[in-house]
C-alpha cells in the first residue's frame, strides 16, 4: 500500500562528522536514539570513504558531494531496529539480486537493524542478515559502515498526534497516593487474540500507523469478517469500505466490534489526559477462534502465550518510539509496587489480567473435569511467571471451575451454542429468588435461527426451553473450582467475579469473606448488584462498563446511574476510589453519542481531569468528535471522562474525585491481596 505522508516530526540532529571510522576492535552496540532523526548517509569501507549515498532511478548509489546526498528520515520498528524513508518517502529495501532499492511500502526487507561503535554505523537487513555497503558499485549487499549527518529535506513520519498539550498534573499526589483514573479491563492484544485473525487491525505494527490501521479484505463488503462482524454487531457487511488509514470512512465507530479501537497514539492520549492505570485481559476463546477461516492455534493457552509475547514487544515498541528501552509512557507492572514506581515517573503502569473459558485447558465435558490440580498448580506457576496478576475463573461457558452467568436475547442464544459445543450441553437454570442470571428467552426461536447461520449440532439435538422470571445457572462452584479459587487467595492473585453464575460468585464470595480477602473485582456491569455490595464488603474493587453518561439510544445502562447505585449500596460508603472498564476490543460496544449531544455537547478544547488541554483528536484525514462519533476508539475517552464530570451536575466533584481516586483504590486492592 502507498504510504501516506504527514507533517509534524521534528529533525533531530544526530552525532555525525567525518572522523576516521572505528578500529576493528570497537565495540558495537544497538542504536536506540535515531528515532526520527533526518540523516545523510556517508560511506566507508575502511578508512576510505565511499561517498554520499544518493538516490537514482530505481535504487541508491554513492556521489562524492555532500550537497547530492539524499536525506532519509528514520523510524522505529523494534528496539535497535529502524525503517528508513528517502527524500519522496520510499523505504529502502534488500531486494533478492543484492542492490538496495527503493520500495513502495513497509515489508521484512524494508526493516533494518542498526548498531553503532559511538561515531559509525552498521545497517544490517533485519530480515535478510545481509549488511549495507556497496555493490557493483551501488548501494547494496557489502560491509561498509556509515558517517550519519544531520540534514533537511526529509520525509515526514506518518503518525497520529494526540491533541494534548499543557503540563499534567503529578500521577502521585503529595501524600504518595496514586492521582489518576484506572481502565480496569480492556484488551489491547485483540490483534493477536482469537487466532490472529478476527480484529483486523493492530495496536502497534513495526511498520507503523500505516500498516498496524490497513484495512482488512476479509473484513469487507462480504468478506467473512464483515458477515461475522454483522451477525455479532448489526453493521452493514455489504457497504463495508474497510479502507483504514488514512481515511477511515468505515472503522473505527463505536459499534465496529471486529476492528481494532486501541491503536497506542490512542492509549498516549488518554495516559498524557489523566489515566495512570490500564489492566489488560489477555483473552481467549477456543470456539470463535474455529469459527474464522483463518487463524493460528485455538488452544486457549496457547492465544494467551501469544498476546503476552505481544504485550511485551509492545512496550519494547513503544519504548524505541521514545528514544530507548525503559523511555516509553508504556511500562508493564507485575507488582503493586511496580505500578507506584510507574506512576511516580508520571507513566501508565500497564497491569496483566486473563479473560478465558478454558483456563489451563479445564473444560468440562458433560460434567467430567479435563484437568486436574497440578494442571492448575503448574498453569498458576506459568501466568504468574508473565506478570498475570489476576483471572476470571469462569468466563462465558461452564468449566472446570463452575458455572457462567448468562448473557440474554440473541448473544445469548449465541453463546448458549457455543456452551453446548464447548461443554457437551446446554445451559441448565433454575428459577430462583433474590440475586440471579440474565433471563432466557421461553422459546427456542433465536437459537433456530442461529442454527440457519450454518452452525452444526449433534443429530437429534434437543434445544432448552428455560423458566420464566429470574433465573439461576443450576453449575456453582466446584471442588476444583474451590481449588483454584484458594490457590488464587495464597498467591495474592485478584480474582474477578464478573461471568460467574450467582450460584458460583456467591460461593467465591463465601470463601473471601471467611479468610477476610479483598482480592475480588467486579469491573466491566457482569454482577448482580447484591454480588457488589458483598465485593465491596470485603474491600474488593468495582468498576462499571463504560457506558454513556446519560442515554445514548442503545438500551444500555448509563455510566452515572450505575456509579450512584454502587453508591447508595449498603457497603457503598467503602467506595474510596471508582473504576471504569471499557472492555475495549472485547466484542462488547463502546459508548455511542448521547441523545442529548445537541443541546448539551462536550465543548472542545477541553481541560482534562488532570489539567491538560485536550482537542479533537485526529487521524489521518478523520477527525473524531465525542458528541457525533461516541467513543469510536480507544483516544476519545478523555473526552468522556470529562463529559460524565460534566454531566454529573452537582455530583460532579464527587464523581471526579472517585475516578482520580480509581488507580489508588485498585492498587491499595491488590496490596491487600498480597499481605
Amino acid at each position: 500500500m502507498p504510504r501516506s505522508l504527514v507533517a509534524g516530526v521534528l529533525v533531530i540532529g544526530v552525532a555525525g562528522g567525518l572522523s576516521a571510522p572505528a578500529s576493528a576492535a570497537a565495540s558495537w552496540a544497538p542504536a536506540y536514539d535515531l528515532e526520527g532523526a533526518c540523516v545523510t548517509l556517508q560511506a566507508f569501507h575502511g578508512s576510505t570513504s565511499l561517498g554520499y549515498v544518493w538516490k537514482d532511478s530505481v535504487g541508491y548509489g554513492f556521489k562524492s558531494a555532500v550537497a547530492s546526498a539524499e536525506p532519509f528520515r528514520l523510524e522505529a520498528t523494534q528496539l535497535g531496529r529502524y525503517l528508513l524513508r528517502d527524500g519522496d518517502g520510499a523505504p529502502p529495501y534488500q531486494s533478492v539480486v543484492n542492490w538496495i532499492w527503493a520500495g513502495n511500502e513497509y515489508g521484512a526487507r524494508a526493516d533494518w537493524t542498526v548498531s553503532t561503535d559511538g561515531t559509525s554505523y552498521k545497517f544490517v537487513n533485519t530480515e535478510t542478515g545481509q549488511q549495507a555497503g556497496s555493490y557493483l558499485g551501488g548501494l547494496g549487499t557489502g560491509s561498509a559502515t556509515f558517517k550519519l549527518a544531520p540534514a533537511t529535506g526529509c520525509a515526514a513520519i506518518p503518525d497520529v498526534a494526540t491533541g494534548v498539550s499543557g503540563t499534567p498534573a503529578p500521577g502521585v499526589d503529595s501524600s504518595g497516593k496514586l492521582a489518576g483514573w484506572i481502565d480496569a479491563h480492556a484488551h489491547v492484544t485483540a490483534g493477536e487474540a482469537f487466532g490472529g485473525a478476527l480484529s483486523c487491525g493492530d495496536a502497534y505494527a513495526s511498520g507503523g500507523v500505516a500498516v498496524a490501521l490497513k484495512g482488512c479484505a476479509s473484513h469487507g463488503t462480504l468478506g467473512w469478517g464483515a458477515l461475522l462482524e454483522a451477525i455479532i454487531a448489526g453493521t452493514d457487511p455489504i457497504n463495508s469500505a474497510e479502507d483504514g488509514w488514512p481515511t477511515f470512512t468505515d472503522w473505527p465507530q463505536h459499534d465496529t466490534l471486529l476492528h481494532q479501537a486501541s491503536y497506542f497514539r490512542s492509549l498516549e492520549r488518554t495516559w498524557k489526559s489523566g489515566q495512570r492505570v490500564l489492566n489488560v485481559l489477555l483473552v481467549a476463546n477456543r470456539v470463535i477462534c474455529e469459527l474464522t477461516p483463518e487463524h493460528t492455534s485455538c488452544n486457549e493457552m496457547d492465544q494467551i502465550r501469544a498476546q503476552a509475547v505481544y504485550l511485551q514487544k509492545m512496550q519494547d515498541y513503544i519504548d524505541a518510539r521514545s528514544g530507548g528501552p525503559g523511555k516509553g509512557f508504556f511500562r508493564l507492572a507485575k507488582t503493586p509496587a511496580d505500578v507506584r514506581s510507574i506512576a511516580a515517573q508520571g507513566k501508565l503502569a500497564v497491569t496483566i489480567g486473563v479473560e478465558n473459558s478454558e483456563l489451563f485447558g479445564c473444560r468440562e465435558i458433560n460434567n467430567v473435569a479435563q484437568c486436574t490440580t497440578a494442571d492448575i498448580d503448574a498453569g498458576l506457576d506459568e501466568l504468574q511467571a508473565l506478570g498475570v496478576s489476576g483471572m476470571y475463573p469462569v468466563h462465558k461457558f461452564d468449566n472446570a471451575f463452575g458455572g457462567t452467568r448468562f448473557d440474554e436475547g440473541v448473544t445469548g442464544a449465541a453463546i448458549n451454542v457455543g456452551n453446548l459445543i464447548s461443554t457437551g450441553h446446554w445451559w441448565r437454570a433454575t428459577s430462583c429468588t433474590g440475586p440471579s442470571d440474565n433471563e432466557q428467552p421461553l422459546v427456542n426461536d433465536d437459537i433456530a435461527r442461529l442454527l440457519q447461520l450454518g452452525v452444526n449440532l449433534p443429530a437429534g439435538t434437543i434445544l432448552p426451553v428455560y423458566p420464566s422470571g429470574p433465573i439461576c445457572n443450576t453449575r456453582g462452584l466446584t471442588s476444583l473450582g474451590s481449588y483454584l479459587i484458594n490457590r488464587m487467595i495464597d498467591r495474592g492473585m485478584i480474582i474477578h467475579i464478573d461471568h460467574m453464575g450467582v450460584k458460583t460468585a456467591s460461593a467465591v464470595l463465601d470463601i473471601a469473606e471467611q479468610k477476610n480477602y479483598p482480592g475480588i473485582a467486579s469491573v466491566h456491569t457482569w454482577a448482580d448488584p447484591a454480588l457488589i455490595n458483598r465485593t465491596l464488603g470485603v474491600g474488593g474493587f468495582v468498576a462499571s462498563y463504560a457506558f454513556a453518561a446519560s442515554d445514548d439510544g442503545q438500551d444500555t445502562p448509563t455510566f452515572l446511574d450505575e456509579w450512584r447505585t454502587h453508591r447508595a449500596l449498603a457497603n457503598g460508603s467503602k467506595i474510596t476510589g471508582y473504576g471504569v472498564g471499557t472492555d475495549v476490543n472485547g466484542l462488547g460496544p463502546q459508548a455511542a453519542p448521547r441523545l442529548n449531544a445537541g443541546s448539551s455537547p462536550l465543548t472542545y478544547p477541553f481541560t482534562a481531569i488532570n489539567g491538560t488541554i485536550v482537542a479533537k483528536q485526529v487521524m489521518g484525514t478523520r477527525t473524531f468528535d465525542l458528541n457525533t462519533d461516541g467513543v469510536a476508539q480507544y483516544g476519545l475517552y478523555p473526552d468522556w471522562i470529562t463529559d460524565l464530570v460534566n454531566q454529573a451536575g452537582t455530583d460532579g466533584p464527587a464523581l471526579k474525585k472517585q475516578l482520580l481516586s480509581g488507580a489508588e483504590a485498585y492498587t491499595v486492592m491488590w496490596e491487600g491481596a498480597r499481605g
